[in-house]
């Protein structure tokens, strides 16, 4: 199609009939490069509807095989149902959370993002915000256009020789780490998900603890997703930990960070700067934190450059024509296409093996993960299992990247992190029809967990955890304890969380090894299923009795 064409059809003079046998039609709903429109219109016929109203879309949006977003259109479980014809929605740009993405998966369509078109506009901002705010750029140029010349007022802090911390060692983290060494900086970063290897690859200093950081880093750089755990994890008490005199740049998520407590660590002096480009609420456009000297603020600009807004326009296009015309598309951010014959066995274990990755790396402990083994036996042995394993990797990785984690890219993100895999398969499956065993491996430790589905509707069950078997059906919380084999055990366990109104749905305790394994006679695996999470404050009470080795909680 034409730009001629392509403008004509965002006018609404495109027929609305539909020919099975014509070109698929696009929809571009919102404002993304011209090459992006123009790779789409060589293969399609492009309506460029950035003008529609809500009313609009949702009277049109039948018409269409594929439709491009950013974050300004919501597809919500209603307008989906509307799409009868939509084969592919495109997110030009990273998060979907404008996206109903199980409505979407239901219907059979596949949702795609470019999660690579703004990585180095981030990394870049990053680098600037932390110039800015060493050299007190934004507070001088105010201050000379406002008709002083102050130079003795405005003195800063280089970056040479000064200690880089880096929390979350990702893509971003990585291409901010480059350009610190660029600048003779000393680089050091926590991301228990990445390898040593990686680390020594990259010249940067592995820190065991994020409290490790903040001890040594001048400047502390965030870029670490948004969950439960790291929600509110600079504050108070990480403020105490960091140098006296350190600055704080946060381009990842807003939400990271205690503003209060940001606020309380400025006038203390504590720190000597802060640099933010996102919010735990936006727009915001009001903060005392706006009236700090040494604070520099910007309104979430991060991956606002021309180059990456061309960038993600061009990837996005480049999906969607995949998803039209058979090709692969390898940022769907839903389940990739399985065969009928496979996903009708694989397909109740694809959840569980996501489960045993997330219970498998919280038993790790937060060490570096090198290597992950996963067996399939059984029946399941006989089709092609890499589903499986990607599906244990998208649980160990889930929460733990700046990326949004999915059955599709969760290999590359494993072998960017130096996480080797292996697959293993077994014909014949003691005691069960089926099952998988999950084997983490770091810093020369080794956590085995197993599990199946069981049942007519294909229920998870975890076998094994921490060398002992039992048979528990997994909820979304559950908490396991390593303890000397004695009684009272699950008594205590059971007084503590009464005490703290967590109810126990189902507990399993398992103090026979697995055949092969050496985890000693006395020593005892109880797991215990609740309807809330465990916070850690409860785990740290039940362990303070006598007996207890170990606790972990996990959140499915």
């Amino acid at each position: 199609m034409s730009d001629a064409g392509a403008k004509t059809a965002s006018n609404g003079h495109a027929a609305t009939g539909h020919d099975p046998g014509a070109r698929p039609r696009v929809l571009v709903a919102e404002k993304i490069a011209q090459s992006g429109i123009d790779l789409l219109a060589r293969h399609f016929d492009v309506v460029v509807g950035t003008d529609w109203d809500a009313d609009t879309l949702r009277e049109r949006i039948g018409e269409f095989d594929g439709i491009v977003i950013r974050s300004g259109t919501r597809l919500d479980s209603e307008l989906i149902a509307r799409a009868t014809r939509l084969r592919v929605i495109g997110r030009a740009g990273i998060g979907v959370d404008n996206v109903d993405v199980e409505a979407a998966t239901r219907r059979g369509i596949i949702v795609c993002n470019a999660p690579q078109s703004n990585v180095i506009a981030a990394a870049e901002h990053t680098v600037a915000l932390m110039l800015a705010v060493a050299r007190r750029i934004p507070q001088a140029h105010a201050s000379l256009v406002g008709g002083r010349w102050e130079r003795s007022r405005f003195s800063g802090s280089e970056l040479y020789e000064k200690t880089l911390g880096i929390l979350g060692f990702g893509r971003i983290g990585r291409l901010v780490a480059a350009r610190a060494r660029a600048f003779g900086m000393r680089v050091v970063a926590y991301d228990p998900y990445v390898s040593n290897e990686r680390f020594r690859e990259l010249g940067a200093e592995r820190a065991g603890r994020p409290e490790d950081v903040y001890r040594q880093a001048d400047f502390v750089s965030l870029h670490l997703p948004r969950t439960p755990e790291t929600e509110g994890m600079v504050g108070t008490e990480a403020f105490a930990q960091m140098r006296d005199g350190a600055y704080l740049v946060n381009c990842a998520r807003g939400e990271l960070v205690d503003l209060d407590a940001l606020c309380a660590a400025l006038d203390s002096g504590k720190l000597a700067g802060a640099a933010l480009d996102v919010f735990p609420d936006e727009p915001l456009t009001e903060h005392r934190l706006f009236g700090y000297e040494n604070v520099v603020v910007t309104p979430h600009l991060g991956a606002s450059t021309a180059e990456a807004q061309d960038r993600a326009g061009v990837q996005t296009a480049e999906q969607v024509v995949a998803a039209l015309t058979g090709g692969v598309v390898t940022t769907a951010v839903n389940v990739p296409a399985v065969a009928a014959e496979d996903l009708e066995l694989l397909g109740p274990f694809v959840p569980l093996c996501r489960d045993l990755g997330r219970i498998a790396v919280e038993l790790a402990g937060g060490a570096a993960i090198e290597r992950v083994e996963v067996e399939a036996r059984g029946r399941i042995a006989e089709r092609d299992t890499r589903l499986l394993t990607v599906a244990v990797l998208e649980g160990i990785l889930r929460g733990r990247t700046e990326e949004e984690v999915n059955l599709v890219n969760a290999p590359a993100l494993a072998e960017e992190r130096g996480i080797g895999v292996s697959e293993l398969k077994e014909a014949r499956a003691r005691d069960f029809t089926d099952l998988v065993r999950v084997t983490v491996r770091s810093d020369g430790r080794a956590v085995r967990v197993v599990g199946t589905v069981l049942g007519t509707r294909s229920r998870p069950h975890l076998l094994e955890a921490w060398g002992q078997r039992f048979n528990v059906q997994l909820e979304r919380h559950l908490a396991l304890f390593r303890y000397r084999d004695q009684p009272g055990m699950l008594g205590h366990v059971g007084q503590v969380f009464g005490r703290h109104g967590i109810n126990i749905v189902s507990a399993a305790v398992g103090r026979h090894p697995e055949e092969g394994e050496e985890s000693g006679h006395d020593v005892a695996v109880m797991v215990v299923t609740t309807d809330q999470p465990v916070p850690p404050g409860v785990l740290h009470e039940v362990l303070q009795a006598e007996g207890f080795y170990e606790g972990r909680s996990v959140d499915l």
